[in-house]
């Protein structure tokens, strides 16, 4: 198998691997990141599809490192299966890193409905 595509499968195999087994944010649940994904998925379209067409195109790939196949507008497979771990890794990130801020738990708890998370923040001094 080609270079290329044995790296875009193996990215896209850690990213879902480190969600489901790491960083479990349960963004795979989530109703607005498969919005998001659409959305990006959609632009991706258009510029990569601009990009890559064979008809004249701007980004060539090694024959050798890919497979030959392309959906649509001559958009090589694999840049779906390099745009989807990217993708998720930021959003799993962003949102891993926002779950660590107490206001912004609790900010996330009013959108989705729950009860608030409520903090103490204490200064140097020891004070409430």
């Amino acid at each position: 198998m080609p270079e290329y595509t044995i790296a875009a499968l193996v990215a896209t195999a850690v990213v879902v691997v480190l969600e489901l087994k790491v960083f479990r944010t349960g963004v795979f649940r989530s109703r607005a990141y498969w919005i998001t994904l659409g959305i990006c998925l959609f632009f991706m379209i258009l510029v990569n599809g601009w990009l890559t067409k064979l008809s004249a195109p701007i980004v060539l790939y090694n024959a050798d490192m890919k497979t030959p196949w392309r959906v649509p507008f001559d958009i090589p497979v694999e840049d779906y299966f390099f745009g989807f771990p990217l993708l998720t890794l930021a959003l799993i990130l962003w949102i891993r890193q926002g779950r660590d801020d107490p206001d912004e738990q609790a900010v996330t708890a009013r959108a989705e409905g729950r009860a608030e998370v409520t903090s103490t923040r204490v200064d140097a001094a020891g004070r409430t």
